[in-house]
């Protein structure tokens, strides 16, 4: 015997259920900030590019592009 699967809901337009949430802030940073990553550490931004950053961690140079979900900053 199968199970019951319940109905699909129907797509009311006018109903508040139906909103998406808002998207998150978009990170910003600048020339010398000090940010933290998960990964690599601690680390100094040093070129700003659109969508993404460079960023120097002293033994490496490491590219993160947008929307950064691992880089904190400090």
């Amino acid at each position: 015997m199968n199970a019951a699967r319940p109905p699909q809901r129907r797509y009311l337009p006018g109903s508040p259920f139906n909103t998406r949430p808002a998207a998150p802030p978009v990170k910003v940073f600048a020339l010398s900030d000090l940010v933290t990553h998960d990964r690599h550490g601690l680390g100094r931004v040093i070129e700003v590019e659109a969508g993404a950053v460079l960023i120097d961690f002293g033994d490496r140079t490491e590219r993160i592009c947008a929307p950064y979900p691992k880089l904190t900053k400090l």
